[in-house]
């Protein structure tokens, strides 16, 4: 297995407010003709929005209580300044601040979001990762 990933697939409560919330955060959708499902290009990687119930049913597992049980998505910025302004976007279209924009005890500056599903998104700027011209995230060696 190659160390990385192709597609995130998040399973959402109302397919088409999802897709609304993450049109208006500027993400291209893709795969217009797919019914049932909505798919955005995030640089390098696939991001789909698939009715909750339906992706446990798919996946043969129980539908879960809570979508951000034991992980978060990161979206990493360019500068400091721009957390803040992710943060403002994200919010006017209705997501949850669960931790404003701070400086980071690791060196860098962030804060939290729980989008319309309960989906919860660091926001970062680390000083100690590169991102290239497409958003691919470069980790230091």
């Amino acid at each position: 297995m190659d160390p990385r990933l192709s597609l995130i697939t998040l399973g959402v409560a109302d397919l088409d407010r999802a897709t609304s919330f993450y049109e208006g955060l500027g993400w291209p959708r893709r795969v217009q003709s797919a019914h049932g499902v909505t798919f955005f290009q995030i640089g390098g990687l696939g991001l789909s929005l698939y009715p909750r119930a339906e992706l446990a049913k798919d996946a043969g597992v129980p539908l879960a209580n809570s979508p951000s049980q034991g992980f978060t998505l990161a979206y990493n910025t360019r500068s400091r300044d721009e957390v803040s302004k992710v943060l403002a976007q994200a919010e006017a279209l209705g997501a949850q601040i669960t931790q404003h924009a701070q400086d980071a005890v690791w060196g860098g500056h962030h804060g939290h979001f729980c989008d319309l599903d309960g989906f919860l998104w660091e926001v970062a700027w680390n000083p100690s990762f590169v991102l290239e011209d497409d958003g691919s995230l470069i980790l230091p060696a």
